[in-house]
């Protein structure tokens, strides 16, 4: 008996083949999309972490510019600026730069310093997946 070929034999073997690449197509964009949401993450707490180091830098200052004693009528200077400040701890990754202004106005008898401090907390290295900045400014009179 002669056989006659089908037209539908080999049919399956594209579809399979469609099928195999159609999955690892999405296999490849859930990996993406999980990488991304855990760099996200970590680069979302590696903010928070700059966050405190830039905070630590303005406390530093701060507590610079207050007078150990009171009783000095003349307002206390600036530290240095700017200053790199060197933290430990979960802190320890973070190059933290602090500068500080100080203005002396007169109000009638009394002499107020008003402080500009600036703190700039950094990670990583300009231009990278994984580099961090926050800088923070605050002010102050005594």
């Amino acid at each position: 008996m002669n056989r006659m070929p089908r037209a539908e034999s080999g049919f399956v073997l594209p579809t399979a083949i469609f099928l195999l690449v159609v999955l690892a197509a999405l296999a490849t964009y859930m990996v993406s999309l999980s990488r991304t949401s855990q760099l996200s993450s970590a680069l979302d707490i590696q903010g928070s972490r700059a966050y405190q180091a830039a905070r630590a830098g303005i406390e530093w200052a701060a507590w610079q510019t207050i007078d150990p004693q009171a009783l000095q009528p003349s307002p206390a200077p600036c530290p240095a600026s700017p200053t790199a400040l060197v933290l430990t701890g979960t802190l320890a990754g973070f190059a933290v730069s602090v500068s500080c202004t100080r203005t002396v106005e007169t109000d009638g008898a009394d002499t107020v310093a008003i402080y500009q401090i600036t703190s700039t907390a950094t990670s990583g290295v300009a231009d990278e997946v994984d580099f961090v900045q926050r800088q923070i400014q605050a002010s102050f009179s005594k």
